[in-house]
């Protein structure tokens, strides 16, 4: 089953400000919020896929990402199925309420899930693996929670998460939260730990990561893989592997979108006759006709050979490009041959009967 535009989501067009974005996330969050909704599993899933939502939208280089490849461009691991629950959700957009998640405080913060960071990594593909796509294991060096440690509960909030300060003024006496600056909003701090493994309890470990990735992706891409970066101390959310799709050079063909070029060289001889040749593809070879009196320039196409779409609709084209070759050195004999063919009226250059330059380049396959 496809995922759902998050634009349409959230009932917003693709020039949406990040302000509109807020709002509308806002609105779709406090209906469907499960305090307002207990046990209606529909409302549940509608305010995890407004969350998901907001979650690549509202953020500019997500947003960028997902605009020009859409969901493939997000990576494997949905935010719903199997990222975030609903304590990942109110712990990182809680803010969003303008509080603790809740209305009128019904749902206590508490600690707060933080989140562990980033990894970007290079991936080089070949063409060969861009056109199938592939399964890869490609190994991080990542933070992971180190094994040994232990926690102790935050002395200065006692494990909240928050600390409480009340200031006294004109009105009486006022209470204001914030996050404990010791852990962090954590709610606990590490007591005991190996050695090599750092003050918030992970250390650096080689990890092997299975990615899949999708035929048609292109050089500069980036997926988005929820879950696979650095892990959050205390048990936390994970981050995000970053995968920058890289391209290696083809041999013989090179690309231009979801189309491939190849440039094949044919003596004036075959161009003249006619002849039937073998030009390469990505998976194998083919056989094409060239018909008699072939033009240098001529553009042929052959449909649905090159690379597929990132969306999974369509297949781009191989065009080969046809260059006629000019001997560059010639025997007596040969020269001798032509001299012969020179005055001969089929060997003159007759350009009425032809399309010029400017015209192949306004329609090259006609």
């Amino acid at each position: 089953m496809s995922k759902r535009d998050y634009y349409d989501i959230l009932g917003l067009s693709k020039g949406a400000s990040e302000g509109e974005i807020k709002k509308a996330y806002r609105k779709m969050a406090i209906k469907f919020h499960p305090d307002k909704n207990p046990d209606n599993t529909s409302a549940e899933a509608k305010f995890k896929e407004a969350a998901e939502a907001y979650e690549v939208l509202g953020d500019v280089q997500k947003r960028q990402q997902y605009d020009q490849f859409g969901h493939a461009g997000m990576g494997q691991q949905g935010f719903g199925g199997g990222g975030m629950n609903m304590d990942d959700i109110f712990s990182q957009f809680g803010d969003i309420f303008g509080g603790g998640g809740g209305f009128g405080g019904g749902r206590s913060r508490g600690p707060r899930r933080r989140k562990g960071s980033n990894l970007r990594v290079k991936l080089t593909l070949t063409l060969e693996e861009i056109v199938n796509g592939v399964e890869k294991k490609i190994k991080v060096n990542k933070m992971v929670n180190a094994e040994g440690v232990e926690f102790n509960s935050c002395s200065t909030c006692g494990g909240a998460g928050q600390v409480t300060r009340v200031t006294n003024t004109i009105l009486g006496a006022m209470q204001t939260a914030s996050t404990c600056p010791s852990c962090g909003g954590a709610g606990q701090t590490v007591g005991k730990r190996p050695a090599g493994v750092d003050a918030s309890g992970l250390e650096r470990k080689p990890v092997v990561v299975p990615i899949n990735i999708p035929a048609g992706v292109e050089d500069g891409m980036q997926l988005n893989m929820q879950g696979s970066g650095n892990d959050a101390p205390g048990g936390g959310v994970p981050g995000d592997l970053i995968i920058v799709i890289t391209e290696e050079e083809h041999e013989t063909l090179y690309r231009d979108g979801s189309d491939l070029h190849y440039d094949l060289h044919i003596s004036f001889i075959d161009a003249a006759m006619g002849s039937q040749v073998e030009v390469p593809l990505v998976d194998g070879k083919a056989k094409i006709k060239i018909a008699p009196g072939t033009q240098s320039g001529k553009i042929l196409r052959l449909r649905n050979k090159g690379i597929p779409e990132l969306n999974g609709y369509g297949r781009g084209d191989i065009l080969i490009n046809v260059l006629v070759w000019t001997p560059q050195k010639l025997t007596k004999e040969e020269r001798q041959t032509l001299e012969e063919l020179k005055e001969s009226e089929n060997f003159n250059p007759t350009p009425g009967k032809t399309k010029s330059f400017f015209d192949r380049m306004k329609n090259p396959f006609g």
